[in-house]
């Protein structure tokens, strides 16, 4: 076993990185294994979901590039906006297949964060559904269409095959090379706008596969996906890592603990990667009414550490192999996972060791020097896996790679004499909720528009359920008072569900520094004690 020194990881040649782009690993799942099933549509009706072969795959994934050269230009930006089906996968191969660069984006957006990622990003084509979770998705992009120049054509996913038959089935398509970029995956930021990650073939493919070995996949694993495929937790580690080890994509179109349980028990799953908001459920589900659960063998977890409880009782009550992985979707996305053997302690208080080909180090913030084993300082990492920049933001993009290639993650954590690294905190104050992250500075910025509004701090809360709770401490000007009711409604108007606060709590003053700044470990701290609660009815 490794031992260290000083806190950083050399870069480990293990395992080999190919010269691959995304087109490459389909057509070689392909032509080893064409009549294998490759993705099943994991909805509820078990005679009505759709299934492809690996063959089926690659010859609708051609098509729909031939569709797209017709239409468009390779390099050109092409963004899906959707819930998880199969037509999402189909599209993020045929992109890649076109010379195109796939823009993801979160189908719970309201129209001026969908305005923002469309005209940021120059998409000159969206392909969207109608709606999603009650979020009228047509009438979004109708509504920003006219305020978007660049953007020549919206097809409904409803008008897929249409679109498709449309393509010359003589089309040539272009030569692709694993550095040409393949994505843009956009990821809060704290100026209250996403950056957008340009991402490449030969980084995702790589990470993808990686990580799959790394958590055991072989031959033939049957995957059950309810990771959004606009994360690259869904559209990499999931899409890309069971192509590359000629699995079965088993593709939920949206988190429902029941229905995964039903999933693992007919479609005989092994694997899965969920959030632990996501396990806690299925625990739940579990324990309300058992499935036959023999076949699952790995379950993997990222977004937040995982209580060694939880731990425990993953591995107990569904039988499995558990792991935990670290990344950012900067680093394509894993940076460092947890081995299958390793123990319960190092699955439930560590994010594991760096992945092959991969450079971590902990250093001070300020002076940049690598830090003594066991001393808290900021994460850095440096590799194939590192993003190309931030889409035209080169002033963020200068802030998070510095001139010698390593990224700075803005995490907060510690390495042991082994490797394994700990998260302590962030540098920005992220907070995570269910596997989601979420900026305080955006929330802050809306909140600060409301008129009543004096002031207003946006901090995480330790949850049990969700890992953390996004709550807002407010002091409102002289006179003004607002309902928690009126000031949900009024962040509902403009953000996604997921990024409005829970708990409301009206404060009179905030605890500050000598330079004025909020402390916001002193509400949190307060939180806790009990001497603040949420107040507003």
């Amino acid at each position: 076993m490794t031992t260290l020194s000083e806190s950083f990881w050399p870069l480990q040649a293990d395992g080999t990185l190919l010269d691959s782009t995304c087109g490459d690993a389909l057509r070689a799942a392909a032509a080893a294994k064409p009549n294998g099933i490759a993705l099943i549509e994991g909805n509820a009706d078990r005679s009505a979901r759709r299934r492809w072969t690996y063959s089926e795959l690659l010859g609708d994934s051609e098509r729909t590039a031939r569709a797209l050269l017709n239409q468009f230009e390779p390099g050109d930006h092409i963004a899906v906006w959707s819930g998880n089906c199969p037509e999402w996968v189909i599209l993020q191969f045929g992109i890649a297949l076109s010379g195109m660069v796939l823009v993801t984006v979160n189908p719970a957006y309201q129209p001026a964060e969908l305005k923002y990622v469309l005209g940021q990003s120059r998409s000159v084509g969206v392909f969207y559904q109608t709606s999603f979770r009650g979020n009228p998705m047509s009438a979004s992009i109708a509504e920003v269409a006219g305020e978007l120049p660049e953007l020549r054509q919206r097809i409904c996913l409803d008008d897929f095959s249409t679109f498709v038959a449309r393509g010359d089935t003589n089309t040539k398509l272009p030569d692709v090379n694993p550095g040409d970029p393949v994505m843009i995956q956009y990821t809060s930021g704290t100026t209250g706008f996403p950056k957008g990650a340009h991402l490449h073939h030969y980084g995702i493919t790589n990470n993808a596969r990686l990580t799959a070995i790394r958590r055991g996949a072989g031959d033939g694993t049957v995957d059950i996906c309810a990771m959004p495929l606009f994360h690259t937790g869904g559209c990499v580690a999931g899409v890309l890592g069971t192509v590359q080890t000629q699995g079965t994509l088993v593709l939920l179109p949206e988190f429902d603990p029941n229905l995964f349980l039903d999933l693992i028990e007919q479609e005989r799953g092994e694997y899965t990667l969920a959030v632990p908001t996501m396990l806690v459920a299925l625990l739940e589900a579990y324990a309300a009414n058992p499935r036959d659960l023999s076949s699952m063998r790995v379950v993997v977890s990222g977004g937040a550490t995982v209580p060694i409880d939880l731990v425990k009782r993953i591995e107990a009550e569904m039988g499995v192999s558990f792991a935990i992985l670290f990344g950012q979707t900067e680093t394509s996305p894993v940076i460092t996972m947890i081995k299958l053997d390793d123990s319960p302690k190092d699955k439930s208080e560590s994010l594991g060791t760096a992945l092959p080909h991969t450079e971590v180090k902990i250093i001070d913030p300020e002076s940049g020097d690598t830090l003594p084993i066991g001393e808290t300082g900021e994460m850095c990492t440096r590799g194939y896996l590192v993003m190309t920049d931030y889409f035209e933001n080169e002033e963020a993009t200068a802030k998070t790679i510095d001139s010698e290639g390593w990224l700075h993650t803005g995490d907060l954590c510690r390495m042991d004499e082994r490797g394994y690294c700990y998260v302590e905190g962030r540098l920005k104050d992220m907070i995570i909720r269910g596997g989601e992250n979420i900026y305080p500075r955006e929330l802050e910025e809306r909140l600060f528009d409301h008129p009543a509004v004096a002031e207003v701090a946006v901090v995480g809360i330790p949850d049990e359920r969700w890992g953390e709770q996004v709550s807002a401490f407010l002091r409102f000007n002289e006179g003004e008072q607002l309902s928690a009711a009126e000031l949900h409604d009024y962040m509902r108007e403009h953000l996604a569900p997921h990024k409005t606060p829970k708990l409301w709590i009206k404060v009179d003053t905030f605890p500050l520094t000598a330079s004025g700044k909020i402390q916001k470990f002193k509400l949190a701290d307060m939180f806790k004690e009990g001497d603040l609660k949420p107040n507003l009815d």
